[in-house]
């Protein structure tokens, strides 16, 4: 049976203290996980997210992207270190919260593109970087670190599921898997059911699914059916997220290019994303 979630992205840019709220109206909305977006660990609410998931009985996941300043495939040795540590605070969050799963752009510095092509360099900075990560994680707890390959337009990297698995192989830890997103996929992958397979169960262990323009999943281009009988094939067991923004926030439109509402709000976006989902499971026994 598949278990359906929600981003915090479908009402914040920035999930602080004021944003507590969220996590029971997600559990009242009918979805099993909630994906905690964290973009500044050293400011983030951790005692008070742990409570209110505690009390509210809610499954929490968590993803984050890299900067400019952590970027882990920056010639600068002192950026990749920064970037290292940054992650190592939020493994700490993901402990502390009881979050299993830290998806998202974790492996270089979200929208930085050299203008060409991934350098075996880079790659081994970042293999590097995140072998230190992944080793703190397993000292620490049952933290996996899923990679997402995201669209050309948001980094040279990693783009589809076949790099992201050798990314993985490379950097030699069983917590390091995949983070696959349907938006990115329609763009990248030429088939949903060859990603998932190239992925497996092995390493696919996080999945958002997020129509082709971003709006409500289920009225778009994504070829859900397909997308859901091939992880249906090969049991994944993982979240599936709905995740979405809004064209107010303004550290993300940039590199979103959110320009124009959805639906007529995130929540309505995400609610009516969910029953069509939960339709097309049903479709294929799931």
């Amino acid at each position: 049976m598949f278990r359906f979630g929600v981003d915090t992205f479908i009402w914040t840019e920035k999930f602080s203290e004021k944003d507590l709220w969220i996590i029971p109206r997600a559990k009242e909305l009918g979805f099993e996980v909630i994906d905690i977006f964290i973009s500044h660990p050293e400011t983030f609410p951790t005692e008070l997210v742990k409570e209110k998931i505690k009390e509210v009985g809610i499954e929490p996941v968590t993803t984050t992207t890299l900067s400019k300043e952590t970027n882990l495939i920056s010639p600068d040795p002192t950026i990749r270190a920064n970037g290292v540590e940054s992650l190592k605070k939020i493994i700490d969050i993901n402990v502390a919260i009881g979050s299993r799963i830290l998806g998202g752009v974790n492996y270089a510095a979200w929208g930085y593109l050299s203008g060409k092509p991934r350098t075996e360099e880079e790659w081994e900075w970042s293999v590097s970087a995140m072998r230190e990560v992944a080793a703190y994680a397993q000292e620490k707890g049952e933290v996996v670190i899923s990679v997402e390959p995201v669209q050309r337009f948001e980094t040279h990297f990693l783009n589809i599921a076949e790099d992201a698995v050798r990314y993985c192989q490379d950097v030699g830890f069983d917590n390091v898997k995949i983070h696959l997103d349907s938006f990115h996929m329609i763009r990248e992958e030429r088939s949903f059911r060859k990603a998932v397979e190239i992925c497996g169960k092995k390493y696919l262990s996080y999945v958002h699914v997020c129509e082709s323009d971003r709006g409500i999943p289920g009225t778009g281009l994504v070829p859900w059916k397909e997308f859901f009988t091939a992880l249906k094939d090969i049991g994944y067991s993982g979240p599936l997220v709905i995740e979405s923004f809004d064209p107010s926030f303004e550290e993300l439109n940039r590199l979103c290019a959110i320009w124009r509402k959805f639906a007529e709000s995130g929540e309505a976006l995400a609610v009516e994303g969910l029953k069509n989902l939960k339709a097309i499971a049903q479709e294929i026994g799931v």
